[in-house]
């Protein structure tokens, strides 16, 4: 068996190799590193290097040790989260010893424990079985950033996270358990800053600007572990889901290996069912299309299956939104069910900020009619929408 490890997984350009083809690796040894913006990828498995094009392809030794090389010692914690290669396991992967380096002098850090995307549940089964390694990555955090409180912000749905929280914080006196909105996007940082400190962030002022930094829970997952155990990120907790035999729910796999091909785990799941259709990588709202053969990454939190493609070859317009699936996107499911777009239009509130279109209040969906009405006298029969609560 193979796995493919990206060069190209995380805010920046391809990570440069520095192994070579036929080469011995060892689980947790640093592969790749960063030429600019970006992280340290590292070996998830035992095995012989066999190709490096935009991945290094490593074919799997058949003794796999649970033993890993550890991260060489640092002075400090922020150094530990940079040689571990962490990066933000939530979103678009940014280099999480960057986001660290700021600091937020009696601010706060926030844990975006929304598990916002429908389906996804891992990061729910990781703060119940492991609250403490939860905790433990956020007082790392506080320290590093200098924040005064930490605030694990979270659906108060998830009555079993709730307590099991509640049992573990009762003894932290500057770390709290706040509560989201059960809607989409609440995982979104603005929505969070907004939801729990009150602050309005204009379309692309960063969290510093509230004096705060936002991070999802498992990089503070991969945080406690970088630092305790002198681990690299070579694991990704994910979620399995939609049209597979015998659970269409979610099922999560946890500490699965970088790099591993996603149908390792459909087939671990249950296997594709009869009415299969397309494989998304990510969550319902802003996942992009897959293969059997896609590999998983830092950033993959969801494997889901589609229904078949409807055949619709009507006419379509597409509504644009910062929260959901792009133009790009929203064409390759009208393409792949044989329909036209003939029109685009983008949701009210997107605005422009350096040349990126942004919601100026996400989460607080305005009415359509305008743009609907746009799209119908452009020939539009039918409308296909990223997101919109309206």
């Amino acid at each position: 068996m193979e796995i493919s490890i990206l060069l190209r997984q995380h805010v920046g350009g391809p990570c440069k190799p520095i192994v070579e083809v036929g080469q011995e690796v060892k689980k947790g040894q640093l592969i790749a590193v960063p030429e600019g913006l970006g992280a340290n990828i590292h070996a998830s498995v035992y095995g012989r290097v066999v190709a490096i094009n935009d991945a290094i392809v490593i074919e799997l030794a058949d003794e796999q040790p649970e033993e890993f090389v550890p991260i060489k010692e640092t002075d400090s914690y922020i150094e530990a989260v940079k040689e571990a290669g962490i990066v933000g396991a939530g979103g678009a992967g940014f280099p999480a010893h960057v986001k660290f380096n700021t600091p937020v002098d009696g601010g706060y850090v926030l844990v975006n424990a929304a598990e916002c995307e429908p389906v996804l549940k891992h990061n729910i089964r990781f703060m119940n079985e492991n609250p403490e390694v939860l905790v433990q990555g956020l007082k790392y955090v506080m320290e590093m950033t200098k924040a005064a409180k930490g605030y694990i912000c979270i659906k108060p749905k998830h009555k079993k996270t709730l307590i099991t929280l509640g049992k573990v914080v009762k003894n932290e006196p500057n770390i709290e358990i706040k509560y989201l909105p059960d809607m989409y996007p609440a995982g979104d940082e603005r929505v969070i800053i907004r939801e729990i400190l009150g602050v309005e962030l204009e379309p692309g002022q960063l969290p510093s600007v509230a004096n705060a930094v936002v991070s999802n829970v498992e990089t503070l997952k991969n945080v406690a572990l970088a630092i305790d155990e002198r681990r690299p990120v070579i694991t990704k907790d994910v979620t399995v889901g939609g049209r597979i035999n015998g659970d269409v729910d979610g099922v999560t796999f946890m500490d699965v290996p970088v790099g591993m091909p996603v149908g390792h785990y459909i087939e671990l799941a249950g296997g594709l069912a009869p009415n299969a259709g397309e494989i998304v990588i990510g969550g319902p709202f802003t996942g992009k299309h897959g293969e059997m053969d896609s590999p998983i990454t830092k950033t993959t939190g969801g494997i889901l299956v589609s229904i078949v493609f409807p055949n619709d070859n009507r006419k379509f317009g597409i509504l644009q939104c910062e929260c959901g699936a792009q133009s790009e996107r929203l064409t390759e499911i009208v393409e792949a069910m044989g329909g036209t777009v003939v029109a685009a239009e983008r949701c009210k509130r997107m605005v422009e900020v350096n040349g990126r279109y942004r919601c100026d209040k996400p989460g607080e969906c305005p009415g359509q009619t305008e743009k609907v009405l746009a799209l119908k006298k452009a020939g539009a029969q039918v409308i296909i929408a990223g997101s919109c609560q309206d």
